[in-house]
């Protein structure tokens, strides 16, 4: 699917959930049913996917973290899908860079960065090393892709 100017123009305008197709399409000089057809393509087409997003910071006794992950192997496709799948994760991405995998996780007071570390990460074969980073304050953190 060709991605034209139009398209990443209306994608830039449903970062914020709450606008309209109306407004979108008022703001961009296009018809209302123009907007819809196109989110609708894009959304058949594998391209956007619309979600809530959440600001952890707003959760009580909340916290997220960035861990970095080496691995020793070259499985990094399915390997992230794995840690995908562990409890407390947010997203997992294979990266260039010192690490193979970045993983974002969300933890809370009953479950800790500890328990993480100790009881979801050691189900996943050939980690080779995890470095974390703790965020104390994020901006846009839950955004997974920015244009």
């Amino acid at each position: 699917m060709k991605i034209d100017d139009t398209n990443l123009a209306i994608i830039r305008h449903l970062r914020d959930g709450r606008k309209s197709f109306r407004q979108i399409a008022k703001s961009l000089g296009v018809s209302e049913n123009t907007v819809r057809g196109r989110v609708s393509h894009l959304i058949s087409e594998g391209v956007l996917e619309i979600t809530g997003l959440i600001n952890p910071e707003k959760i009580p006794d909340h916290r997220t973290a960035i861990i970095g992950v080496k691995l020793s192997t070259m499985n990094l496709i399915d390997k992230a899908e794995e840690f995908s799948k562990l409890k407390g994760v947010v997203c997992a991405c294979v990266v260039t860079g010192r690490f193979d995998i970045i993983v974002v996780v969300m933890f809370s007071e009953e479950f800790r960065l500890l328990d993480f570390i100790s009881e979801e990460v050691s189900k996943i074969k050939e980690v080779q090393s995890v470095e974390t980073f703790v965020v104390y304050k994020g901006y846009n953190l839950m955004v997974p892709y920015l244009l």
